[in-house]
């Protein structure tokens, strides 16, 4: 199962009365599970899941009213150029805006970024993940701190697309 599929399942069960889904494939298991309108992804190999389901929604809980304001600038933000596209976190995690200390910064204001570009890393349990751009256009905004916590759906960047 790849990343996409992971995400269209996150979806379905947000749109849905679902309340939990798993699903397991050979050394590959993951669950989404749904709680008061936020879905909490968990994933790993059937070693790693024991402890994950208890570690990994208490974070997001005390995080979400955090989530909520930061959701209310971006609305606000986003409303005067509604041009604009939202790049969003797939994934709870650590967001960076360098793939390792000693790299440069993978995009900046105003830098160019093609579909399929990296834009960020977002570490989830020890695993490093590079976001991709969706759409093609110039980066007009980096509404996320380096170094800080990201909740799934949370806006990353602004791009002006071309």
């Amino acid at each position: 199962m790849d990343f996409k599929q992971i995400q269209e399942l996150i979806k379905m069960v947000n749109k849905s009365n679902i309340g939990e889904l798993t699903i397991e494939q050979k050394d590959f298991k993951v669950t989404i599970k749904q709680k008061e309108e936020h879905v909490t992804q968990v994933m790993g190999s059937p070693l790693q899941m024991a402890p994950a389901p208890v570690v990994a929604p208490q974070p997001a809980v005390a995080s979400q009213p955090a989530a909520a304001p930061a959701a209310e600038k971006t609305k606000a933000a986003e409303t005067p150029a509604s041009n604009l596209i939202t790049i969003k976190s797939p994934m709870i995690g650590t967001f960076y805006r360098r793939p390792s200390p000693d790299k440069p910064i993978l995009v900046e204001v105003g830098d160019e970024v093609n579909q399929g570009s990296i834009v960020c890393i977002i570490e989830a349990m020890k695993l490093f993940n590079e976001i991709e751009s969706e759409v093609k256009g110039k980066i007009v905004k980096v509404l996320v701190e380096d170094s800080s916590p990201v909740e799934y759906d949370q806006p990353l960047f602004l791009v002006e697309p071309a």
